[in-house]
């Protein structure tokens, strides 16, 4: 009996210490995970659009609309050197934001209505290139069409990721620097990184972190 007995409580302690230990591995791993994305969202500024809904025309119409934005305010923004300046360049044109989804949308034959603005919104784990930036609260130009229901675009205005083509594997080495510069090296590590030193693709690790966020 007094056998059976310290096999349970050894038992138990084994459990104790292993859920203790699970615990304080999670808590600590979310902790790492705000701070790290705390720090780049602090650096970076976010574009999203959403569609007035998920029908294919509306969804289509996005895509114009995002586009002409992006054109419109391009020159600007690759001459913006901080996240502070591409701010004040999107507050100052807000107007002209709106007026050009409007033109692009009366275009295309709809008439919806258009409110821009700078907000913060969660965004799930997005890759751009080869650059991953993490789930979490970001400073956006927030740009709604028509009722805003449908599924977003997400790109990023500063540093300008927004004008890196969709299809190419590596972002600028230019924008790279720039992405350097405004970022910690742990956090420009991270960010950059495809793979970790377990050979874990860092994308799939941003999407547990995101799991364990919510």
């Amino acid at each position: 009996m007094n056998i059976l007995k310290r096999e349970k409580n050894i038992l138990l302690l084994s459990i104790f210490i292993g859920t203790f230990i699970t615990m304080v591995f999670m808590l600590f791993t979310k902790s790492y995970s705000y701070n790290i994305q705390k720090g780049i969202a602090d650096e970076v500024i976010r574009l999203h659009v959403l569609a007035n809904s998920d029908e294919d025309y509306d969804q289509q119409l996005k895509i114009k609309v995002k586009d002409g934005i992006v054109k419109m305010l391009e020159n600007q923004l690759h001459s913006s050197m901080s996240k502070d300046e591409t701010r004040i360049i999107l507050l100052q044109n807000l107007d002209k934001i709106e007026k050009k989804a409007k033109e692009i949308i009366i275009e295309n034959g709809y008439s919806y209505d258009v409110n821009a603005k700078i907000s913060f919104d969660n965004f799930p784990t997005k890759q751009y290139g080869d650059v991953v930036l993490p789930a979490g609260e970001y400073e956006a130009l927030k740009v709604e069409i028509g009722n805003a229901k449908g599924k977003n675009w997400w790109c990023v205005m500063f540093p300008p990721l927004c004008f890196v083509d969709a299809s190419v594997k590596e972002v600028p080495k230019e924008d790279k620097e720039l992405l350097k510069s405004i970022l910690t090296d742990t956090e420009y590590d991270i960010v950059t990184k495809a793979e970790d030193k377990n050979n874990i693709p860092i994308k799939i690790k941003f999407k547990i972190i995101e799991m364990w966020q919510k």
